[in-house]
């Protein structure tokens, strides 16, 4: 019966998910990221952190979007959670410091007291950033409980073993050249009435549509699902980022990866460009049919892909449907989107894209 039921509402829920669900609106937004990075930026360790580093020596792994559930049929994060226990053991064992950009725990549709016991071990492998003072835990819109509950800190000291500080973003300060140069990163929900908490939504989510989505095994999540809302949200996170100076901007949220302000499919279409341009019969059709295998995942893309600048990143997301999950690095002054996933039943990182902070600063 629930086959039945899930094959008939399948789309009915995801179409009712997206036609019903909140968009971002630009100037909420402006508004939202101007407060949070002056407030970071003027007082830091309110609402934000300024974490200064060495452009040389900094090492830093950015993750959001976990989604840590309860192993039932709603759970995003389950299929991912190998690839994500192994990348933590390697940039713990490398020295990395590891932002958890929101979303880490699924707590619109499941008790803290399930997700804690389902996930022990993904608990422990950052509890081990923890305990080094490395290790920075900023909300998401489906972890608000960590800034909004009276007893949040005693439940983040249960799980990691000290006092951990919520934050709403941080700032990764540090010099290029003979000047400033700062990362600044947010989930990337300010300015969506629903996904910034207000009481009704965050009821009905937990009370009615997650059990109902748990029975169908439906993932809902609009950030997965609702392509013309990612594509606004990436436009104006673009639109921000690319009116500051010297700064980038790295979110979460959407759950689509997004590097030098472009999409995958953007940059496979620039890169067809160039080696149309260059007469490179070889590219030309290893690009062709790699934009054909690719382009039913996106339905849009951005008008002026081709000279947008590169001051906008995107994180993806650690509970992709296959188990893969993706990333930002920063090291050796370099910035890189990288995947890890499974290669002969072995979690493995591949490098996606990657670029120096001295060459994005000089194009910014």
């Amino acid at each position: 019966m629930r086959r039945i039921l899930r094959y008939i509402l399948l789309k009915p829920v995801l179409w009712a998910t997206q036609k019903f669900s909140s968009r971002p609106q630009r100037d909420r937004v402006f508004k939202a990221l101007d407060k949070l990075y002056h407030d970071t930026l003027s007082r830091s360790g309110k609402k934000g952190l300024i974490v200064p580093y060495e452009l040389n020596s900094g090492k830093f792994i950015i993750f959001s979007d976990q989604h840590k559930g309860a192993r039932d049929g709603a759970d995003d994060f389950m299929m991912a959670e190998p690839n994500y226990l192994a990348a933590l053991a390697h940039y713990e064992q490398e020295g990395f410091s590891f932002i958890s950009l929101g979303d880490s725990e699924e707590l619109w549709e499941n008790s803290l007291l399930k997700v804690k016991k389902y996930n022990e071990a993904t608990f422990e492998a950052e509890k081990k950033f923890a305990e080094r003072d490395a290790f920075v835990k900023v909300i998401g819109n489906h972890d608000l409980y960590w800034g909004n509950d009276p007893f949040a800190w005693w439940q983040l000291k249960h799980i990691y073993g000290k006092e951990i500080k919520i934050y709403e973003g941080l700032v990764l300060s540090t010099e290029i050249g003979a000047g400033p140069f700062n990362i600044f990163c947010t989930h990337g929900h300010q300015g969506d009435a629903q996904s910034d908490g207000n009481w009704f939504s965050k009821f009905f989510v937990a009370q009615i549509w997650a059990p109902f989505q748990a029975y169908l095994w439906i993932n809902s999540n609009t950030a997965a699902y609702d392509d013309e809302k990612k594509t606004l949200h990436n436009e104006i996170m673009y639109e921000w980022s690319s009116s500051q100076k010297d700064t980038l901007l790295i979110t979460g949220h959407t759950h689509q990866p997004v590097f030098e302000s472009l999409t995958h499919i953007e940059r496979l279409y620039k890169q067809f460009q160039a080696a149309e341009m260059n007469k490179d019969r070889e590219a030309i059709a290893s690009l062709y049919a790699e934009i054909r295998r690719r382009e039913k995942e996106f339905t849009s893309v951005a008008v002026d892909y081709q000279t947008m600048r590169p001051s906008y990143f995107n994180s993806g997301c650690c509970c992709f449907i296959d188990g893969d999950i993706t990333g930002i690095e920063i090291s050796d002054t370099s910035i890189r989107l990288i995947k890890w996933t499974k290669k002969d039943g072995t979690p493995k990182r591949e490098l996606l894209e990657e670029i120096s902070l001295e060459e994005l600063a000089k194009r910014l």
